[in-house]
C-alpha cells in the first residue's frame, strides 16, 4: 500500500517514513502542497497523510485539489487542536483528523481503520465515450476511424488533464483545480494554459472539436467530462 505523508517538518517526516517503512507500507514524502498535489499526480497513493500549516499550499487547498480526482483516504496529521480546524478539514473532504503530538501506535489504527472501509478496488478501468477508449491503467487512448482502431498520441500534460477530467466524470472541474494540480500553484490564474490543451484534446478526440460533445466548458468555472456516445 502506497502512502503519501506531506509535512515541512523534515524530522516528522523522516520518522514517519521510517516507521511507516518497517510496517511494510511504501512510503512517498512531500514538503509543501503543491509538491503533494504532484506527487498524488504521478504516483495516486492509496492513502494520504497532510499537515495542514505547510508552505506553497495549505493541507487544505491540498485536500480540495486532491478531492477533485480521487476517493483516496485523507488523514489531517496537524498541530492545530481547534475544533474550527477540525472540521473545515472535514468538510472540505478529509476521512479522519490525528493532533500533534500524536503515538505511533494510534496512527497506525487511523490508518488501519480508513483502509478497511474501502471496498478492494480492481485495475483502473477502460472508459470509452464515443469512438474513444481511455485505458487508465495503461495510460493509453486508442479512437475507432474509418471502422479501425488507432492509438491517439498525447503529450504528458494532456494526458494528466484528461485523466483528471475522467476520473470525476460528470462532474466540474474547476480552472484551479486544473492548473494547480498540474502546473503548481504560480499558475492559477494563467487560463491560457487550459485553452491551450483543451484544445489540442478536442481536437483529438472530439468528432467535432467546434462542438465538443464530451470535453464540455463550463463556462467562468471549469470544465467536465461527460461520458457516452
Amino acid at each position: 500500500m502506497k502512502i503519501l505523508i506531506a509535512d515541512d517538518d523534515p524530522q516528522i517526516l523522516r520518522a514517519l517514513r521510517i516507521t511507516l517503512t518497517a510496517k511494510g507500507y511504501e512510503i512517498l514524502t512531500a514538503v509543501d502542497g503543491a509538491q503533494a498535489i504532484a506527487a498524488a499526480i504521478d504516483h495516486h497513493p492509496d492513502v494520504f497523510l497532510l499537515d495542514l500549516g505547510m508552505p506553497e499550499l495549505d493541507g487544505i487547498e491540498v485536500i480540495h485539489a486532491v478531492r477533485g480526482w480521487s476517493e483516496a483516504p485523507i488523514l489531517v496529521v496537524s498541530g492545530r487542536t481547534g475544533a474550527a480546524d477540525k472540521v473545515e478539514a472535514l468538510d472540505a473532504g478529509a476521512d479522519d483528523y490525528v493532533t500533534k503530538p500524536f503515538s505511533v501506535e494510534e496512527l497506525l489504527a487511523r490508518i488501519r481503520a480508513l483502509t478497511r472501509r474501502l471496498p478492494q478496488q480492481d485495475a483502473d478501468p477502460i472508459i470509452s465515450f464515443g469512438d474513444v477508449s481511455v485505458d487508465l491503467a495503461a495510460r493509453s487512448v486508442v479512437k475507432k476511424v474509418d471502422g479501425e482502431t488507432t492509438h491517439v498520441r498525447l503529450t504528458p500534460t494532456e494526458w494528466q488533464v484528461l485523466e483528471l477530467l475522467i476520473r470525476n466524470p460528470g462532474r466540474l472541474v474547476t480552472r484551479q483545480t486544473l492548473l494547480t494540480s498540474i502546473w503548481g500553484s504560480e499558475h492559477v490564474t494563467d487560463t491560457g494554459y487550459l485553452r491551450l490543451y483543451m484544445s489540442q484534446l478536442r481536437k483529438k478526440l472530439e468528432p467535432d472539436p467546434g462542438n465538443p460533445r464530451f470535453l464540455v466548458t463550463e463556462a467562468g468555472m471549469g470544465y467536465r467530462m461527460q461520458l457516452g456516445s
